[in-house]
Formats: C-alpha cells, structure tokens, sequence
C-alpha cells in the first residue's frame, strides 16, 4: 500500500489524527475537524477513508470511556460529602448555631479513608487514558505520514 500512497494522502491522513488535537482549543474539535476532513476525502482515497474511520473510532472510545469512568466516580465522589444532600443545613432549624462560635476538628468527622481510593484510582485510570489518547494520536500522525496503516488499540468500531 506504501508505494501507490501520494504526499497528498499521506498528508492529509496525517492532518486527520493530528486535527483530534484540537480540542484543547476547540470544544468537540477532536470530532468536528477530524470528521470534516474525513468526510471531504473519502470518497477519493481510501487510505484517508481509512485513517479517517480509526482517527473517529478512537476518539468516541475514548469520550465513552471517560464518561463511563465519570459515572462510576460519582457515588464515590458524593460519599466525600454526605451531608450535602441533608436539607436540614438550609433550613431555619440550625440559624442559632451561628451565634456560638465552636469551632473543633475531630479525626472522626473526616471520612476520606474509605473513598479516597477509589477516587485516586479513578482518577489515575482517567489520566492514563490522557496519556494513552496524546501518544497514540502522535504516534499515528508519524506512522500514517510515512505511509503506513495504523490501528489504534482499545477502540470500539462504531464506523465500520
């Protein structure tokens, strides 16, 4: 496949999975340009078509990860505050409290132990799938700009 690929091709491949970059600028960039520039060419060059389905696959795997992570972080980030939920703080009832000052900080009223793990787990889980998305995004705009096809690991092909 290498010999038949034009510059132009190759470029353009390349410009698909370095355009997921946007998003640090653009909110949505990393679909919007990428499917822009997909859908002009692949009706022309197949190896844009190509690169253009994987650039698109990895990012939607990527949101979906993310968000699915974000959804399994939430009862763990409520359990840091239990107390937000009881609408008693906004009530009438706890007025008087604010005229005595007492202030005292006990070990027991903190209860980070028990969620802090699976917060900082998550939260690990979450940059390592950062990292995963910058290098692999790198690494395909090098390896498509040579000429070669590349499969980005871990994607769900939602275009087939």
């Amino acid at each position: 496949m290498e010999s038949t690929l034009t510059k132009h091709e190759r470029n353009l491949s390349a410009l698909i999975h370095a355009s997921t970059f946007s998003k640090f600028f653009i909110p949505f960039g990393n679909f919007i340009i990428p499917l822009v520039l997909w859908t002009a060419n692949k009706q022309e060059y197949k190896f844009v078509d190509h690169n253009g389905k994987q650039a698109l696959n990895f990012q939607i795997s990527i949101l979906l990860y993310s968000i699915i992570l974000g959804i399994i972080s939430v009862p763990f980030f409520i359990g840091f505050f239990p107390d937000i939920l009881d609408f008693g703080h906004f009530g009438f009832d706890h007025l008087n409290n604010f005229n005595n000052l007492n202030i005292s900080i006990d070990s027991d009223d903190f209860r980070f132990g028990k969620w802090l793990l699976p917060l900082g787990i998550a939260g690990l889980i979450q940059g390592a799938l950062f990292v995963v998305n910058i290098v692999y995004t790198i690494l395909a705009t090098i390896r498509t700009n040579e000429g070669q096809t590349f499969n980005y690991p871990i994607t769900i092909k939602f275009i087939k």
